[in-house]
């Protein structure tokens, strides 16, 4: 199975992740920011900037979930702000095409939250570029948002703003994994 925690940046995505790994014992997690960073590397940029705009990106986050599956049975937890409808489709629904059972999470937290959040986040030790990421993800909050009303259906969503140990149970039940705790 394949849990993919959606959401803004700064809805607490890898933490739940985090709190779920501890409570599934097995259970494996593909972050795809990482696949990100090493395509960085090797192809040009998009004119966009954003390394989800690389069908490159996209076709290695499909094929990483394909291969972890193959070789390993348990869950497989994926963080990841994915809000292009179509790259949604691309990656979840090809994911489902190729008869993988996937549970699409979105966790909900309003635009100050996100804002407090990530003002307060530490994601590198250098200050200056810590400092540019936080404008760069500030600056997506209306975008991520907005996709909320566009989330494929069957999608579980939770709030955000509650303790991390209360969501995960929350959705440990509705993907009825609660017993396996």
């Amino acid at each position: 199975m394949i849990i993919w925690v959606n959401g803004p940046f700064g809805a607490g995505k890898t933490t739940l992740v985090e709190e779920l790994r501890e409570r599934l014992p097995g259970a494996l997690v593909l972050d795809p920011e990482e696949l990100g960073s090493v395509v960085r590397e090797v192809v040009p940029p998009p004119p966009s900037g954003d390394f989800q705009d690389l069908p490159v990106w996209r076709d290695l986050v499909l094929a990483a979930i394909a291969s972890i599956r193959r070789h390993h049975e348990g869950t497989l937890l994926v963080p990841m702000t994915l809000v292009v409808p179509a790259y949604l489709e691309e990656i979840v629904g090809g994911a489902v095409a190729a008869g993988e059972p996937v549970h699409h999470v979105w966790l909900d937290v309003p635009a100050e939250v996100l804002r407090q959040r990530i003002q307060t986040q530490v994601l590198v030790d250098e200050p200056g570029h810590n400092a540019r990421i936080a404008a760069w993800r500030t600056a997506q909050i209306e975008r991520c948002l907005t996709a909320r009303a566009h989330l494929p259906a069957g999608t579980i969503v939770l709030d955000g703003t509650q303790p991390v140990a209360r969501v995960a149970t929350a959705l440990l039940r509705e993907v009825d994994l609660a017993k396996r705790e």
